[in-house]
């Protein structure tokens, strides 16, 4: 799936959001979390990414599944 710069934009800013779940993203986009962590490889500089896994490993707000926490919904995304 090809996506724009403004939409590879939109998918790292909602994955560095700590309250925005991987779930959000995929109904949004239809990335799993494998894709959207390809993405954010792809796309930041390696000590970037690494600070990124590091935070959102783990964190229970990432996964709706096993997060009782409402999804925070960014001022950005009515834009797309």
């Amino acid at each position: 799936m090809k996506f724009t710069i403004v939409q590879i934009d939109r998918i790292i800013e909602m994955a560095w959001e700590d309250r925005t779940p991987f779930e959000a993203i995929e109904f949004q986009f239809g990335l799993k979390e494998n894709d959207v962590r390809k993405i954010m490889r792809e796309n930041m500089k390696e000590s970037s990414f690494k600070m990124w896994r590091e935070r959102v490993k783990g964190r229970v707000t990432k996964h709706k599944s096993i997060s009782p926490a409402i999804r925070f919904k960014s001022k950005n995304q009515k834009n797309i």
